[in-house]
């Protein structure tokens, strides 16, 4: 289970840091990342962290520089950090996370956050 939380209304230029709690996943978990929805768009990738020790990070063009995935491995916790919001980054945030197999690609979602920034 994937649990979301953080969302919220911010001005432009502020803050807000999302947070996904995992539970109850009793197999690996190879990497997680947070994706956005905005109204009349497709699902797209914000940034995505690995779980190994010392592991690798990916943003999406637009929010680089400014967002900050990272992740807590005894608190079986990753965080979205974004600064600088814009208009733009307004979205409904849903956290992911993924599970390789031999041949498979395991895909789990948490229930999504409401994220709205005012310009």
């Amino acid at each position: 289970q994937l649990q979301a939380s953080g969302g919220g209304l911010v001005q432009a230029g502020g803050s807000l840091r999302l947070s996904c709690a995992v539970s109850g996943m009793g197999f690996s978990i190879n990497d997680m990342g947070w994706y956005r929805q905005a109204p009349g768009s497709q699902r797209e990738l914000v940034a995505r962290i690995t779980m190994i020790t010392g592991g690798s990070t990916d943003y999406a063009d637009s929010v680089k520089g400014r967002f900050t995935i990272s992740r807590d491995n005894a608190k079986n916790t990753v965080y979205l950090q974004m600064m600088s919001l814009k208009p733009e980054d307004t979205a409904v945030y849903y956290c992911n996370a993924r599970s390789f197999r031999p041949g498979v690609i395991y895909d789990y979602w948490g229930q999504g956050t409401q994220v709205t920034v005012s310009s």
